[in-house]
């Protein structure tokens, strides 16, 4: 019996061949109701993403297939509220607040110096009437004062104001975000924001309150499924 030696060389060489095979689409291993699924997924997604800005549109222009126009002037378009490099407020001790910490409730916006003339004193009177007639729908109404001008805002104004955000805002600040009707002072208005803080509506010089309310219900009830009470309190304090 033969025995090969372990050093022998092979009789041939061998060539090496390497085959390589396409890889298969990830699509092309997933069963067709998986596909869907994803894609509902991220349709899903995207829906979520979209929707503050579809509730906008929605709240925008929900009043006009009423078949009832508005009382309110809607604005257009809408106007952000600035940052604080453009709107600096600041509270009453004098501490910074940010703008954009106004946000999450509505708000109805006087603007007036600290003196507060009769035309002032109106239109926190019915600021002041009009969040108490929406019942518990109040919570999701904030009343703002925005006091323009060096004069600190009248001392017999501030209990009446307890449950108010009283910020000092410069004049030109303010002014160049709201804006008044044409040959209006601004000081002549009530100015109604969303609660992703836009400036969406403004009332007539001379309003009427219960169109005013009717507005202003309207709006929440559109709102109702976005929106919801209750801003963190400690970020506006009540008027001392």
């Amino acid at each position: 019996m033969s025995h090969d030696s372990p050093n022998a060389a092979p009789s041939a060489a061998q060539p090496l061949n390497l085959s390589v095979h396409g890889l298969p689409s990830p699509s092309a291993t997933l069963p067709p109701q998986n596909t869907r699924l994803g894609r509902l997924k991220m349709a899903l997604i995207l829906l979520a993403c979209a929707s503050p800005v579809l509730a906008s549109y929605f709240t925008f222009y929900v009043i006009k297939p009423t078949g009832q126009p508005s009382h309110g002037v809607l604005v257009q378009p809408p106007v952000d509220i600035p940052p604080a490099s453009a709107l600096p407020l600041t509270d009453l001790q004098g501490k910074t607040v940010d703008p954009r910490r106004l946000r999450d409730q509505w708000l109805l916006v006087v603007v007036a110096d600290g003196a507060c003339d009769s035309t002032c004193e109106g239109l926190l009177y019915a600021q002041r009437q009009l969040r108490e007639t929406l019942g518990k729908e109040k919570e999701r109404l904030d009343r703002v004062w925005l006091v323009t001008g060096e004069q600190p805002p009248r001392a017999d104004l501030l209990p009446a104001l307890a449950e108010a955000s009283v910020l000092r805002a410069p004049r030109e600040a303010v002014a160049a975000w709201l804006k008044p009707a044409p040959g209006a002072a601004l000081s002549a208005h009530l100015y109604l924001v969303d609660p992703m803080g836009v400036w969406m509506m403004r009332f007539p010089v001379a309003f009427e309150p219960s169109k005013v309310k009717r507005d202003i219900e309207r709006l929440l009830r559109a709102s109702a499924s976005w929106d919801r009470p209750g801003r963190d309190p400690a970020i506006v304090g009540p008027a001392p």
